[in-house]
């Protein structure tokens, strides 16, 4: 089948069987994306943390820094991803990719079913643009070592690719809406300290 009209998430297994070294560099990644690069590239970075438990001191600083890089390009308009050395020559097991992806295969599939071409000025030029925007907010939200923040500006981030890769304005809308969720919670958590966020949340319910 073409690589064009293969779903998100079939493209990325694709991806993965067509790999034969035991680790694949960024690098490699990028390039295997082909026209669709920044939008897979960012759903990549954002899915290993776009799940709802405590990390390991620095892990989403490393998938924020990369995250950051792709989101300015967009803002900035540029059309194809570039990552700089430091950061394309490092690689991640095949074996763990795949089972990122395998396990987040599933909630892609139920997302996919929901997509279709509308609201396309979300998609245009200017459109991915505002997207980049938005990701960057969410990348430094994400990069910040707050347990249990993190995974909603990552999701957000996830759906907004989604919607771009699909070209659905309404989606990527609902990716903004819910980073923005996130960033607030996070900076309220920053502020004001998680016992008492939530204890403030909970008075809601």
């Amino acid at each position: 089948m073409d690589n064009k009209r293969l779903s998100t998430s079939d493209f990325l297994h694709n991806v993965i069987r067509a790999k034969r070294s035991n680790r694949i560099s960024i690098d490699e990644l990028r390039i295997s994306l082909h026209e669709r690069g920044f939008g897979i590239l960012l759903m990549i970075f954002a899915l290993p943390v776009s799940v709802p438990i405590p990390y390991i001191p620095g892990v989403t600083t490393f998938f924020a820094v990369p995250l950051l890089f792709l989101s300015v390009q967009m803002l900035f308009g540029k059309e194809f991803p570039w990552l700089p050395k430091w950061i394309a020559k490092r690689s991640i097991k095949r074996s763990t990719l795949g089972f990122i992806i395998m396990k987040s295969s599933p909630l892609l599939k139920k997302i996919e079913r929901l997509l279709k071409p509308r609201i396309l000025i979300f998609s245009s030029h200017h459109g991915t643009q505002v997207i980049g925007f938005f990701s960057v907010i969410f990348a430094v939200s994400i990069a910040l070592p707050l347990p249990f923040t993190n995974f909603i500006p990552a999701l957000a981030i996830v759906i907004m690719s989604l919607g771009l890769l699909s070209r659905d304005g309404v989606m990527i809308f609902l990716g903004i809406l819910m980073g923005i969720v996130g960033v607030i919670f996070t900076f309220a958590v920053l502020i004001l300290g998680k016992k008492i966020v939530i204890g403030i949340i909970r008075s809601f319910i």
